[in-house]
């Protein structure tokens, strides 16, 4: 899979874009959970996330909405 190329933040166009790598927390339907050693880029200025299609199906693998619609979809085929 090809990984995200970019040199610059989309929200405040700040060239100091930074690939990190740690635990991500996030909340969905007041579930809180945490997606472990997540790797991203995040801009320091304005704190913009942007995540490649690698990271987005590790963020799906602990999401508690994306396996509750998952798993209905899988009872209903």
């Amino acid at each position: 899979m090809s990984k995200l190329q970019i040199s610059k933040c989309p929200s405040c166009g700040s060239k100091n874009l930074k690939k990190v790598r740690k635990d991500w927390k996030s909340t969905e339907l007041k579930n809180n959970y945490t997606v472990p050693s997540l790797e991203y880029f995040e801009c320091p200025d304005c704190g913009e996330e942007l995540f490649d299609h690698d990271a987005m199906n590790q963020i799906e693998q602990y999401s508690p909405n994306f396996k509750k619609h998952h798993s209905k979809r899988k009872v209903a085929a």
